[in-house]
């Protein structure tokens, strides 16, 4: 998915930053202002006509972006999963039922 398609306050993660041409100004840009794999990302506000110009922010930080730009940034929608919890951890067992 392409941050230009991003619903708004949808949080996804940032997979790569195409380049137009080698040594793409634009791309390069783009991640230095942050916008590198792994990073958090999301989609805080879109402009009145046409949704033309967005803001979108990593990390702490926004940025107001023209579609074009938005849609040279993949995405992938971020998911929790319970996976992702750590079990609670589980107490000894009483002396009594340790036996040897």
């Amino acid at each position: 998915m392409r941050l230009s398609e991003l619903p708004r306050r949808t949080a996804a993660v940032v997979k790569s930053v195409d380049d137009a041409t080698p040594n793409d100004p634009v791309a390069r840009r783009l991640r230095d202002l942050g916008f590198v794999p792994g990073e958090a990302v999301q989609i805080i506000a879109f402009g009145p006509f046409g949704k033309d110009p967005l803001v979108a922010q990593v990390g702490y930080t926004r940025f107001a972006l023209r579609r074009s730009e938005a849609a040279r940034i993949t995405v992938e929608v971020a998911t929790a999963t319970v996976s992702s919890i750590a079990p609670a951890s589980q107490p000894d067992a009483p002396a009594a039922q340790r036996t040897a």
